[in-house]
């Protein structure tokens, strides 16, 4: 009862510190990450143990479904290059360096220290996306962030299980050599499409209209998750293969209430798991600070700061490196037939300065098993991370925009004036093909929205003739998907007028068809 009574403290102190971070225009991770130290230095918060199998699946498998979910494929292909550098050089740069600081000043066995890198070299996009959108940066700017935080996930994730069965922990739930990578990777990515076609193809008809479908998506979550562990393949990449394909196709499969009850819930959700991630760090650093004493406790945290600032230096060196290699060369990346420069130096720094740990990195630290080499340190040197990261490069990244003086992007308003100006021609032809007083009031109407789209203005259509409304949104989604497909628009801007035409569409229904059924 204590435990449960403390996380609803926890959980108004982060709807409390939400507002404040809205306010202040700071990333809600780093308010949470100084909270969560704060409460589990309360001496009267008890202590939780986490199941290492349990913390892995628990955290991991949400927050990687929601990346996923809204990562676009055509996104990833066209930053290819700058995905590489930052995936696979950045972050096993980052593993390395740090592994051989753990292995020469913390007396790490190697495999330990490796297991340390590992842990602290994914970037976590959700406490820099907070901030940089506020700011409008390039969008091609936010999508290699948030691409990256997904992708090197799995790569750290991966060297993660590899380095902790090398040091003896095989009861983790990770592939247990590195030459099961060849399997565990491909066969992954195979059962996450496995799953995500089932929940297409059976979950989503079976179940539309009722709580039942938002339960089945969490099920099929866990289930790609579970099975591709059980079956010694990776759980990780397999989750990422489900959100990805859930994002390509649920679209079409999903009714829209099923959508916007989807989307609140997952959202909620991810948000309970970081504040229950960020809880549960204050206390696990509590009860290593307890154990340790004195000259060891000192070395332990001059240890951790070492540790804080290579993760930092290593990944703002290597952004501006690979910025100036690219610049140097004259090397473009070619995309869909086109030329897309290399981003300037002002944006390289501020790529390189949105490094910031969170819940992969938190979530990777409670999955080591009690007897694990070395735990303490590691443990606390991956909070340190965490800490100093949200704190030092969350509060500061705000004015690092402003100083740099980039220039507001304003591309995602050009795309939505474009989707939303063909969406309503598409609706007024669909609406020229009706006959009636009823026609011409709804064709006036949209006329009117039309006229708004051009203007970049929210489109305020109102009518109470459902039947044609239906008509128009139909036509409106499918000159959406169409734009999609052609590549006029990107995924921001999809998903963002697919949400307006979801409530578009629940607003001309009766009430009575949108609440959900119990079953």
């Amino acid at each position: 009862m204590d435990v449960f009574e403390n996380v609803l403290v926890m959980l108004i102190a982060a709807c409390l510190l939400l507002q404040l971070s809205r306010r202040l225009a700071l990333p809600y991770p780093s308010m949470l990450a100084l909270a969560g130290v704060c409460l589990g230095a309360m001496p009267w918060v008890p202590h939780v143990n986490l199941d290492p199998h349990l913390a892995l699946a628990l955290f991991i498998a949400p927050a990687l479904l929601d990346s996923a979910f809204d990562t676009s494929p055509r996104e990833l292909r066209r930053n290819w290059m700058s995905l590489v550098s930052l995936v696979l050089v950045a972050v096993l740069l980052t593993t390395a360096v740090v592994a051989w600081a753990g292995w020469a000043f913390a007396g790490l066995p190697l495999a330990a220290a490796i297991t340390l890198g590992a842990i602290v070299a994914p970037p976590d996009a959700v406490a820099a996306a907070a901030v940089m959108q506020q700011f409008r940066i390039p969008r091609r700017t936010l999508s290699l962030i948030n691409g990256e935080s997904l992708l090197n996930d799995a790569v750290a994730l991966l060297v993660f299980g590899v380095a902790v069965s090398a040091a003896g922990a095989a009861h983790v739930p990770m592939t247990s050599s590195l030459p099961m990578l060849l399997v565990a990777v491909p066969g992954g990515a195979l059962v996450g499409f496995a799953f995500a076609k089932l929940n297409l193809h059976f979950g989503a008809p079976l179940f539309a209209g009722t709580r039942s479908a938002i339960i089945f998506q969490f099920v099929m979550t866990f289930g790609a998750w579970i099975v591709a562990e059980r079956l010694h393949l990776s759980p990780i990449i397999s989750v990422v293969a489900f959100g990805m394909t859930l994002g390509q196709f649920a679209p079409k499969r999903h009714a829209p209430r099923d959508r916007v009850h989807s989307y609140a819930v997952w959202g909620a959700v991810v948000f309970t798991l970081n504040v229950l991630a960020f809880f549960l760090m204050g206390l696990q650093a509590r009860g290593i600070i307890t154990r340790l004493s004195g000259p060891q406790l000192a070395h332990a945290l001059e240890f951790a700061v070492l540790v804080l600032v290579l993760v930092i230096a290593v990944r703002v060196a290597w952004v501006l490196i690979y910025g100036a290699a690219m610049h140097r060369y004259k090397l473009r990346l070619i995309a869909r037939g086109r030329k897309v420069a290399q981003p300037s130096k002002r944006i390289s720094l501020l790529v390189g300065w949105s490094g910031m740990r969170g819940l992969v990195t938190l979530a990777t630290a409670f999955a080591l098993p009690a007897d694990f080499p070395g735990r303490d340190l590691i443990v606390l040197s991956a909070f340190s991370v965490v800490l100093g990261t949200l704190v030092i490069q969350g509060f500061t990244i705000g004015p690092l925009i402003r100083a740099l003086k980039i220039e507001p992007d304003d591309s995602l308003d050009r795309e939505l004036s474009l989707a939303r100006t063909a969406m309503m021609d598409a609706a007024l032809a669909a609406i020229e093909a009706e006959d009636g007083r009823e026609a011409d009031a709804v064709r006036d109407e949209y006329r009117a929205a039309r006229a708004l789209a051009q203007d970049q203005r929210q489109p305020q259509a109102k009518t109470a003739h459902d039947r044609l409304r239906a008509v128009a949104i139909r036509a409106q989604r499918e000159a959406l998907d169409s734009l999609r497909r052609a590549g006029e628009i990107e995924d921001d801007a999809y998903h963002q007028l697919e949400e307006e035409m979801d409530w578009a569409e629940l607003s001309a229904i009766p009430a009575n068809d949108v609440r959900l059924q119990s079953v």
